[in-house]
């Protein structure tokens, strides 16, 4: 069964079912972090970002990332550094902003904005995975 881009043309897809599932765990992992932001005291991206399970999602993509190069998939895996690691630098951009008194509104505001954006990348991520499409990242 050959999977299609956007654009209607073959992607390579030389059984790339065990990564597909690998993907969906991370995907799943990056939920299960940012789900633990939701319910508890901790906020969306500080749970991204510092929870096990969303470190544990970066190193399986770090490690299996190789294995999906030159297909769709590796679209997303691009996707899910990016996110991982743009929430990073936004949170470090936060606790700049609290570390003054005028900033902390900034900081809170920026924290409240990046853990949407995560919520977005992660839903947004799987349910294209769902439908085997790739996503949008520049050209790596």
């Amino acid at each position: 069964m050959a999977d299609f881009d956007q654009n209607g043309e073959i992607i390579r897809s030389d059984n790339l079912d065990g990564q597909r599932a690998w993907c969906h765990i991370m995907y799943g992992l990056h939920a299960l972090s940012a789900l633990s932001g939701i319910l508890t005291s901790a906020s969306i991206i500080g749970a991204f970002v510092f929870g096990w399970p969303s470190i544990i999602a970066v190193i399986i993509n770090y490690v299996t990332r190789a294995n999906v190069r030159g297909t769709w998939l590796e679209t997303h895996w691009r996707w899910q550094l990016r996110s991982f690691w743009y929430a990073a630098l936004w949170l470090l951009v936060a606790g700049l902003l609290a570390i003054t008194l005028i900033g902390i509104p900034a900081a809170i505001l920026v924290i409240v904005v990046t853990g949407l954006w995560v919520l977005y990348r992660v839903i947004r991520g799987w349910l294209a995975l769902l439908d085997r499409r790739p996503m949008p990242v520049p050209p790596g």
